[in-house]
């Protein structure tokens, strides 16, 4: 007996369990997918002949998307709760924003980067420098750690397009880890 893949509710054109497509008419293909997740269920022994029948007419007769979850929702698993669920169920829109905000921050920690340690440096220069007998000019070494630190701000800024595309690879791969559910172990 496999599991029903919990992303099932991808498949729908848009998801009925969401408020906004309830009252969306179901297309053939929605009511192709709950027709699936019926076969498997009844096939898994789930469902018995008499109530794979009764909600396969009831899925041919349904007009609205909003119809079609209470049909299927007790033979699908819900995905986890938390953020591996807010992810799962992430429009591409909300996945490029989620990107972006990670390089925005990225960003920031980069100049915080360079900005700390190199005014820190600069006011131990400027302290060692102004001695009892007034000011005393010394090679500017604090400028090294500028430079430094400055690299990686630049490599953040020059490499913006890289990184945002990065970052939304890596949240898609979790999209569809968070879909997928707990990796199970194979039969032996």
């Amino acid at each position: 007996m496999t599991p029903i893949d919990p992303s099932v509710w991808a498949r729908f054109t848009q998801d009925p369990r969401q408020p906004a497509a309830t009252g969306l008419r179901a297309s053939d293909q929605d009511r192709d997918v709950v027709l699936q997740v019926l076969a498997e269920g009844y096939s898994d022994g789930r469902l018995d002949r008499e109530e794979y029948d009764e909600r396969a007419e009831t899925t041919s007769r349904t007009k609205t998307l909003g119809e079609l979850p209470g049909l299927i929702v007790d033979l699908v698993p819900e995905l986890p709760a938390g953020p591996s669920r807010e992810l799962a169920l992430a429009s591409d829109r909300e996945l490029d924003e989620r990107a972006l905000t990670a390089y925005q921050a990225r960003r920031r920690n980069a100049l915080s980067g360079m900005l700390i340690p190199t005014v820190v440096t600069f006011v131990i220069w400027f302290a060692v420098n102004f001695g009892p007998n007034g000011w005393h000019f010394s090679f500017p070494w604090p400028v090294f750690v500028l430079l430094g630190t400055g690299i990686n701000l630049l490599r953040v800024l020059v490499h913006k397009q890289d990184l945002v595309i990065e970052e939304r690879q890596k949240l898609e791969k979790k999209r569809r880890q968070a879909l997928d559910g707990p990796p199970q172990n194979p039969p032996q």
